[in-house]
């Protein structure tokens, strides 16, 4: 039986992207209102997502891919055609099941979602 995209090594990598872009301080917010928003249900603030999500890179693996096979293409203009990477995973810090989505785009790591998993 074929395995079907992304495989466990591809969501490895983009992980590992992930990590570096944050280490880099390469981040941007694809809708930074929606987000912020979200994150007024987490009693948290948008200057604590890099932060935190550094502490779930750490900790999520390819088993957590909670995305589409294959996974989702941008239709937004500014990330038309690139790859979305949804995870779904436990926070201690934040104290519930946080989803999150991602795509990487010119060495940026490109938040698109970060909220309760609901």
């Amino acid at each position: 039986m074929k395995m079907r995209d992304p495989s466990h090594k591809a969501l490895t990598g983009k992980i590992r992207q992930a990590k570096n872009a944050i280490q880099m301080g390469k981040i941007a917010f694809f809708e930074p209102d929606i987000i912020a928003a979200d994150l007024l249900d987490l009693e948290s603030e948008i200057s604590k997502v890099p932060e935190i999500l550094a502490e779930l890179l750490e900790m999520v693996g390819p088993d957590h891919y909670a995305g589409t096979r294959p996974p989702q293409r941008s239709y937004e203009e500014s990330l038309e055609g690139n790859e979305l990477y949804a995870f779904k995973i436990k926070s201690k810090r934040l104290g519930c099941l946080i989803y999150f989505k991602f795509a990487l785009y010119e060495d940026y790591l490109w938040i698109v979602s970060f909220h309760e998993d609901k």
